[in-house]
């Protein structure tokens, strides 16, 4: 069903606008934000509504503080860091809730942005505590959820406080950033220009079980990389050495090789192996699938690489999540970064990358500018690739 978008909204002068983000960036040792891709990609949606003269309150989670306190987790450095690219000031709020809250919202002005302290320093927000939804929505006449990398999760400022705000009769609506997820994603699922190709990859066939199940109805061709594949070829009788695999999914891995009959669906071929998974072991080149004793797989082959890269050259519509190999090692980046190439290097097909590692390796690649679209949510996109509904998603307005 679809949901109203901000841009549905006709008149929001002066009203309160609950915002959830996803400023959920990487720190270094000394509180430095590291990547800020997060934070800029909430712009337009934050222009918009500065423009249209909205009292802004952000709301957002940062790493795993479980439920306490800890200014390692704060957002102050985010609100410095959104200030100088908004080019205005922000406004930090060292609490998401209470009295804090009340009285910086009461003095707000049109035009005006506030960023409230993290809100998993509560326990309640995992927990979608109606009374602590309740203090989150209180100062709000709005509600944006532009936090599509959080929308798997039904949290209180991702469900709870929608639900709130729609009762008392206020509109929940997408940001510009989660319309533009639920566009490519949704599109390439419901309406792909074909042929629809879907590479993935990882480390576990566990996790991604249900996304292959949903893809096999609706890709022309899925290629499989990483160390999920070293889990089918096992099913299929072929030697896997040393490398990882997951041993009590094998029954899984032969059922979706059943269900997957007559569809193009591509394992390895050859293999990059290696004594151990680390920097400067032994390698060779496998030739075949098997993978010999004593060695395990820590990347695609160079017949594999040129055999998904013809599939990826055909495609009209891309969807690519997880890695190929261990590509945070560069001995073993190699498959990985010529899926990324080839992707980016498609420019007949609508691209999305979904979120993750596969995000991190076009970057690497130096190609993730090239791609129509790199989706900002990892655990999020997936979730959506299996056909789930997304809690964050449900609970907006319809239109």
């Amino acid at each position: 069903m679809a949901k109203l978008s901000i841009e549905d909204l006709k008149d929001f002068r002066n009203q309160r606008v609950l915002v959830r983000v996803d400023y959920n960036v990487p720190l270094d040792e000394n509180g430095g934000i590291t990547d800020d891709k997060r934070i800029k990609a909430t712009v337009p949606t934050l222009d918009h509504l500065v423009k249209g003269g909205a009292k802004i309150i952000l709301c957002s989670h940062l790493g795993r503080p479980k439920g306490k306190r800890d200014p390692k987790h704060s957002l102050r450095p985010v609100a410095q860091r959104l200030a100088e690219i908004l080019g205005r000031p922000v406004a930090f709020v060292d609490d998401c809730i209470g009295e804090k809250v009340d009285k910086t919202i009461g003095i707000m002005q049109p035009g005006d942005v506030v960023l409230l302290e993290n809100l998993r320093f509560y326990a309640e927000e995992e927990k979608n505590d109606p009374p602590f939804a309740e203090k989150l929505a209180r100062n709000a006449d709005l509600y944006v959820n532009d936090a599509f990398g959080s929308a798997h999760r039904a949290h209180a400022s991702t469900e709870g406080v929608a639900q709130i705000i729609k009762k008392r009769g206020g509109n929940c609506v997408a940001g510009f950033l989660m319309e533009k997820e639920l566009k490519y994603l949704g599109g390439a699922l419901s309406s792909p220009t074909r042929p629809f190709v879907c590479i993935l990859g990882g480390a576990k066939v566990s996790d991604k079980i249900a996304v292959i199940e949903n893809l096999l109805t609706q890709a022309d061709a899925i290629l499989i990389g990483g160390a999920m594949a070293y889990t089918f070829l096992k099913a299929q009788g072929f030697g896997v050495g040393s490398s990882l695999v997951e041993n009590d999914k094998l029954e899984m891995a032969k059922s979706l090789l059943g269900k997957a009959k007559g569809k193009t669906f591509l394992l390895p071929s050859d293999h990059l192996q290696a004594t151990k998974p680390t920097a400067g072991a032994t390698t060779r080149i496998t030739d075949g699938p098997s993978i010999e004793d004593g060695w395990c797989g820590v990347d695609i082959g160079p017949e594999t690489i040129a055999r998904y890269n013809r599939e990826i050259a055909s495609a009209k519509t891309i969807v690519w999540n997880g890695p190929m190999g261990i590509f945070e090692i560069p001995e073993y980046s190699k498959g990985t970064f010529e899926v990324a190439r080839a992707v980016a290097g498609n420019k007949n097909a609508i691209s999305i990358i979904g979120g993750g590692d596969s995000a991190k390796a076009a970057k690497k690649a130096g190609v993730d500018k090239q791609v129509t679209f790199v989706s900002t949510g990892g655990g999020a996109s997936l979730e959506f690739l299996e056909g789930k509904e997304l809690p964050g998603v449900a609970a907006l307005s319809d239109k």
